[in-house]
């Protein structure tokens, strides 16, 4: 019923939006005699607020049509190279003119990024990808909204987004490739892995795993407690709807993202609310950069899909509250997942200072569980001053974090020792701090 009522009212609103936005239009483009009265510039300013905080947010597109690797511009095409119900695992192929670069791009490391399916799309990633394509060949994993697959294709629950995530690196082939996972994915990559070690498969080269809940006990956060201070029946019966009929999932049971919008605004409202008043001033004052990349933050962050509400339920029972897999155990499909089995692959954890969603030391926690990996093949790098979303995004991703990740890739893809010789106590340069 509550998702219908979100899809009434947004019927509602929807006429409310093209207003506004055809009124900032008229009052802000110059050729238009309104745009000459007196005010016109507030007046257009509150218009394009009113129909940013009403208009439908899309998926929006990678946009990496070009990058620079190895001295040169090179084009990137993105291509579909696997697709399932609920996921496509996506490639960013580079091509080049000049041989010695064409030679530098084929030698470049695999790399695998996992991204989250937590609510937003998997462009949230967008920087990560850009940085890394200068010196690996990168796939992604870009999750499908939930309200989009037909209850046709079945279900899709935590044990089967670890199967996604063995099929793409089997896929890939896993003695050539490296696997980062970004916060949430952590978790199932980690049992992925574990149960590949398990069964004597191959298993990746390198494991890069960032601001994940490995062990949400540690440094629990307010996410952590949420998912602890209520029972699991609270969850099925408050936060999990119906797809309305407008969609192909119709019928089918979801987390919706409009409800993980909510809960990711009511997280920090003050800081939203300022975000949105600095961008009235930006558009009144003229400040159009200020403003463009206003527009480009909320086009990503209020992009949301659902998910599928045996998924969501998965993962609140099994990684927050039960703490089966730091705890020994975790099972998926009859077989225990055991990191300790994994003994080939390299791993490297990253935390970010002031990480308000996957507290300090829940990533580290994947040292404890795989012991089976030589010390000289482990590393863990603190970004200070970092918070979540600095760790994969922005100057800090692409100035601290990522440095690092590259040698520990090409450390591990030389099969030489990781990265640091003390990892454990490896921390970035003292920088101001800040949330981002």
């Amino acid at each position: 019923m509550l998702y219908t009522l979100h899809e009434l009212q947004r019927a509602l609103w929807s006429p409310v939006t093209y207003w506004s936005e055809a009124c900032a239009n008229m009052f802000s483009e110059r050729s238009s005699w309104l745009a000459q009265l007196p005010g016109a510039s507030r007046v257009a300013a509150g218009c394009e607020l009113l129909y940013r905080i009403g208009k439908d947010y899309e998926k929006p597109e990678f946009d990496i049509h070009q990058v620079r690797a190895h001295g040169h511009d090179v084009a990137v095409l993105q291509q579909t190279v696997l697709e399932k119900p609920f996921c496509r695992l996506l490639r960013f192929k580079r091509y080049g003119d000049a041989p010695e670069c064409i030679e530098a791009l084929k030698q470049d490391p695999v790399v695998l990024v996992v991204a989250p399916l937590s609510g937003h799309h998997a462009t949230l990633l967008r920087d990560t990808v850009r940085t890394l394509l200068a010196d690996h060949k990168v796939y992604i994993t870009d999750w499908i909204d939930a309200r989009m697959v037909p209850v046709e294709s079945g279900g899709f629950g935590l044990a089967d987004y670890v199967a996604y995530v063995r099929e793409f690196i089997r896929h890939l082939g896993a003695r050539d490739v490296h696997v980062i996972s970004v916060c949430q994915p952590t978790v199932p990559v980690l049992a992925a892995v574990s149960l590949m070690a398990s069964a004597g498969e191959p298993t990746p080269r390198s494991l890069t795993m960032m601001g994940g809940p490995i062990d949400p006990r540690r440094s629990p956060t307010q996410v952590n407690t949420l998912a602890t201070t209520k029972p699991l029946s609270w969850f099925e019966n408050n936060v999990i709807h119906e797809v309305p009929p407008n969609y192909p999932g119709r019928g089918r049971s979801v987390y919706p993202g409009f409800l993980q919008h909510a809960g990711f605004i009511a997280m920090n409202p003050d800081r939203h609310f300022e975000s949105h008043w600095d961008f009235y001033l930006d558009l009144v004052r003229g400040d159009l950069d200020d403003a463009e990349s206003h527009r480009r933050f909320y086009d990503e962050y209020n992009a949301v899909l659902d998910m599928t509400a045996e998924y969501y339920l998965d993962t609140i029972e099994i990684v927050f509250q039960k703490h089966l897999l730091p705890r020994g155990e975790w099972v998926v499909d009859d077989a225990p997942v055991r990191p300790q089995d994994i003994r080939d692959s390299a791993l490297l954890t990253i935390e970010g200072e002031l990480d308000d969603i996957s507290g300090l030391g829940q990533t580290r926690a994947a040292h404890d569980l795989c012991s089976g990996i030589p010390e000289t093949r482990r590393a863990h790098f603190e970004a200070e001053g970092a918070g979540h979303y600095g760790i994969f995004s922005g100057r800090r991703w692409r100035e601290q974090v990522y440095p690092r990740v590259r040698a520990f890739i090409r450390a591990s893809a030389d099969g030489d020792a990781a990265v640091s010789p003390a990892p454990a106590k490896e921390k970035a340069p003292r920088r101001r701090r800040t949330g981002r």
